[in-house]
């Protein structure tokens, strides 16, 4: 049986990596999004794709530059982690 102090610590390590990993996505669709909210502010145009698209093209882009970072991320939190949990009980 776990106990409930290992559970919630194993819960709050994975809400960190979650943190962690989402970071960098969440950051440049933030700065994407001001950068083109501004840009629609300063020029009056008002159309939908201009915010979509380049929020989206950053989002790939930083997704495939973090895609080993993060991957390395998960995978040593389920080794390091989960899997002594499994093992162990």
């Amino acid at each position: 049986m776990m106990d409930e102090a290992i559970f919630f610590d194993t819960v709050r390590q994975g809400l960190w990596v979650a943190v962690i990993t989402s970071f960098p996505i969440l950051a440049v669709a933030l700065l994407a999004g001001v950068t083109v909210g501004l840009f629609q502010a300063l020029t009056s145009i008002q159309e939908l794709t201009l915010t979509f698209v380049p929020k989206l093209a950053a989002i790939v882009v930083v997704f495939w530059m973090s895609m080993g970072f993060m991957a390395q991320t998960l995978v040593s939190f389920f080794q390091d982690r989960i899997v002594p949990l499994i093992v162990g009980g």
